[in-house]
């Protein structure tokens, strides 16, 4: 049978465990009930909120209060999920001087290295596409051990190219590999998260990639002194150091993740990991319960109006996919994935010319891109989405006018060196993890996963666009005027923003619902969730009043 705790961590509690006879999907409600639980009668409330399980929990009577914090070990297997999301990063970051490097070894035109540069964001889509099927087939760890082998095979194929169309083949790879652990990695921390600290969490994702960013931008720094024939191959190969981490992480470290377990019928493999998650006296038989209950929930909300809600969408629908999707969108188009890659071009049309001043100032710049996006975190909490996301786009418009007058007038490189801190730094701390943020706030619970993932696929492929014509528009306009371009584009965002975007601090997403429904004179979407309050499904119903017959169901979903 196959073991869904860690190698190095299989103890006694996971030994002689068998898989329940029938997926959640077809328990019924006694069973699903007494499966876990040693005691079947005491009250087990739904709203206790448990890895594993969705924040758009619903509410009944607080029987049970469970004081949530995120345990020693929590943190541990966040951070090594979190390190999954290096492996964009460290794309990104050993690209910008590797491109370059590149380009000249291999004596490539402008349009093969834009292509090479902006191909990993498409086979990434593909790879994100694969994932779901993946990951609900063999499970989560075992995506992120196929995420990490093609990561490895793509970056040796790289390192190896002796022409364009292997190094492509290897560009294929490693994009399919990004893919697939983009798309795992969020869903593993939130599912092993306390709810109420899963947005918190989930954040680590985004810092991960960034800290790649900075890991690939200091191999360019390691390897500046050697010849540029040899350095890019090194560099590109030094991309299969992270996943060899990350595929003994998922084999020794991390557990299985107990919502997977649960949707597949390993009760009691999963009852075990939550023990090992929680501190404590958390009651294990509860949140196996409300897990159980929590997935026919979402199956049955996902299932209500089917792809024609987002497809043929009502006026509310419509409203909400503008705010989410145009959000994941305008995170690209203001090109930040292209100035990225580029970064080294951009530093030698400054007039900063040795390889070793230009790599030194890359990772200089990728410290202060970690830097911000840690502590935009802590900023979204406090200050709201609005504020943070006007400040962002309106410090990037700043930043876009220093870089163009620079090119322009030819001032002293330093101003490039300036703009392009004042740029990163201004997006970092808003539209880099807004982006993300938002759409997840907005979307309602009959179109959210379909949602995200119009939005995430609108978000790689203006990625692919924008990385794929940087170049080119910069030797038909100058960098000056390519500055120009993404500063105009910036301010239109911003309008767009301040005109459409509402404020989601603090909103469940009940308030959401109630604020597009009002704000379009549209009360279908409104109806259809709120019907979800008033008629809970038959298997939640049951379970409650299994151990509360005297109290009835009262309740909404957040």
């Amino acid at each position: 049978m196959k073991n869904f705790l860690p190698s190095a961590t299989m103890d006694s509690a996971s030994k002689g465990l068998s898989p329940q006879t029938s997926p959640v999907s077809t328990l019924s409600p006694t069973k699903l009930s007494t499966t876990v639980s040693n005691s079947p009668n005491r009250i087990c409330s739904p709203n206790i909120h448990s890895p594993g399980s969705p924040s758009d929990s619903f509410n009944f009577p607080n029987e049970v209060e469970i004081k949530e914090h995120i345990t020693k070990y929590v943190y541990l297997l966040t951070g090594c999920a979190a390190l999954n999301s290096c492996n964009l990063g460290f794309d990104i970051g050993v690209s910008t001087d590797a491109g370059a490097l590149l380009q000249r070894s291999m004596d490539l035109s402008t349009w093969q290295l834009e292509l090479f540069m902006g191909s990993v964001n498409f086979y990434a889509m593909i790879g994100a596409l694969i994932s779901g099927y993946i990951s609900d087939k063999f499970g989560r760890r075992d995506t992120f051990r196929s995420a990490a082998v093609g990561f490895i095979i793509g970056s040796l194929i790289m390192a190896a190219a002796s022409n364009y169309s292997i190094l492509m083949v290897g560009r294929l790879f490693v994009g399919l590999g990004i893919g697939v652990g983009l798309a795992i990695d969020p869903i593993y921390i939130s599912e092993i998260a306390p709810a109420s600290r899963r947005g918190y969490l989930v954040t680590w994702s985004e810092i991960g990639t960034n800290v790649g960013i900075l890991l690939g931008f200091a191999a360019g720094f390691a390897f500046h002194r050697v010849p540029e024939h040899i350095a890019w191959r090194i560099m590109f190969a030094s991309g299969g150091i992270l996943p060899l981490i990350m595929i003994f992480l998922a084999t020794f470290v991390m557990p299985e993740s107990p919502r997977w377990l649960v949707k597949k019928g390993f009760d009691e493999e999963a009852a075990a990991i939550l023990k090992n998650l929680n501190a404590e006296g958390f009651d294990v038989g509860c949140a196996v319960q409300h897990i159980k209950s929590s997935i026919i929930e979402e199956e049955r909300e996902s299932n209500k109006l089917g792809w024609g809600a987002v497809l043929q969408p009502t006026p509310a629908i419509r409203r909400m996919l503008l705010v989410g999707v145009g959000t994941a969108i305008s995170q690209q188009i203001i090109g930040i994935d292209a100035i990225q890659y580029y970064l080294v071009f951009i530093l030698e049309n400054a007039g900063i010319t040795t390889r070793e001043s230009q790599t030194g100032y890359v990772v200089v710049l990728g410290m202060l891109k970690v830097f911000w996006i840690v502590v935009a975190g802590h900023l979204f909490d406090h200050f709201g989405r609005r504020p943070l996301i006007f400040v962002s786009l309106i410090g990037m418009v700043f930043s876009l006018a220093i870089l163009s007058s620079a090119d322009f007038a030819h001032l002293n490189p330093v101003w490039s060196v300036v703009g392009l801190a004042i740029y990163l730094s201004s997006f970092s701390m808003g539209m880099g993890p807004g982006a993300w943020l938002i759409p997840s706030e907005v979307f309602s619970t009959t179109i959210r996963a379909k949602g995200m993932s119009i939005a995430t696929f609108c978000n790689r492929f203006t990625a692919t666009i924008m990385s794929s014509t940087l170049l080119s528009l910069a030797e038909w306009i100058s960098f000056g005027g390519v500055f120009v371009v993404l500063g105009v584009i910036c301010i239109i965002t911003l309008i767009l923003f301040i005109l459409y975007l509402p404020e989601t601090k603090g909103k469940k997403l009940e308030d959401m619902v109630k604020y597009f429904s009002e704000i379009t004179n549209d009360t279908v979407l409104s109806d259809l969730e709120f019907d979800s309050v008033s008629q809970p499904s038959n298997v939640t119903s049951m379970l409650y009043n299994e151990s509360t017959s005297n109290t009835p169901p009262r309740g909404h979903f957040t």
